[in-house]
Order: C-alpha cells, then structure tokens, then sequence
C-alpha cells in the first residue's frame, strides 16, 4: 500500500477551530497578514482568497466584507466587484496553471453545502482531465499536488496585473 502525505489536512482535523466567522476574521486581520492567511487581493468591498482545503489546486474563493448569507441583500457593489474579481480570477488562473475548465459558484445555505453558510462567498476552482480519481471516489481523498504557499506566490503577482488591466475606478485599491 502507499501513503501519501498531506500534513496540513492534519493541522486541520487536529487543530484549535477558531470561534466565530472564518472569513469575517481573516478580513479583519491586518494586510500584514495576507499572506498567512492566503489573501491574495483586498478591493473596496470583497477580497479574494485561496481555499485552505481546495477540490483542486488554485481553488480562490472571493468573498465581500460584509458578513451577509443572502444574496438577496447583498448590495450591488459587492456584487460587482465580485463578478470582476470572479472574472480577474479566472484570468489568473488560466495564465498560471492551464486548467481546461472551470467550476464557478456559491453553495448557500447548509443545505446546499455551504462550510460557511452566514457569510456567502463565490468558488472558482480550475479543473483539469482526470482531476477526479479513484482516490475522490473510492477514498474520497484528493490529492493537491501544489502547497498553498507555492499556489500563492503562483498567483499573487498575475492576479494584482490582471485586476489592474480590467481596473476602471470600480474596485479597490489592492494590498
């Protein structure tokens, strides 16, 4: 039999939860902090980021500052910059990794899936041929090949030039 090692799901399953809304923390933390908590970019009213426990490398989730689970009464410039970040981040990622497709989209409520289900957030993750193995279906494991932090450094510089290039006064100043 082979093992294959993924120490930081371990971090996950054994480690201290934090209390309160994941993603209303990270976005309080200071920009000092982005990079520990694998925030890529900072806009006026969402930020993207990378999903700690990704269905595939370069899984970015882009998510509004304000802690808010409908998107009914989200207001339309959170839905803006959302979508150009939606679409900056497909950019990105076609530039940095290649993938031959995408999954885009929110799981809202519980119900529907959603791990964060007060505070909505879109998905964008890159998909590729093959990326769905025996190990997602028989295990229901799946293998990252890349660690966050190369993700990151990855991305970081594309996404800042992509959002630049498609920037017209919209969305934020970036970090």
């Amino acid at each position: 039999m082979k093992i294959l090692w993924t120490p930081w799901r371990g971090e996950y399953v054994l480690g201290e939860k934090a209390s309160g809304c994941l993603l209303c923390i990270k976005k309080q933390e200071p920009v000092e902090k982005d990079r520990e908590n694998y925030i890529l970019y900072r806009g006026a009213t969402c930020y993207i980021l990378l999903n700690l426990f990704p269905y595939t490398s370069g899984h970015l989730m882009i998510a509004p500052y304000r802690h808010e689970a409908s998107i009914e009464r989200l207001d339309g410039r959170s839905l803006y910059e959302m979508v150009a970040f939606t679409q900056a981040s497909v950019a990105t990622l076609k530039r940095a990794l290649s993938p031959e497709g995408f999954n885009i989209g929110m799981n809202l409520g519980k119900i529907a899936g959603a791990g964060i289900a007060d505070h909505l957030h879109m998905h964008v993750v890159p998909r590729w041929q093959g990326d769905v193995n025996f190990m997602s279906i028989l295990a229901e494991t799946r293998l990252i090949p890349e660690a966050l932090d190369a993700t990151y450094d990855r991305l970081l510089p594309i996404l800042a030039e992509e959002i630049s290039r498609r920037s017209d006064g919209e969305t934020g100043k970036g970090n």
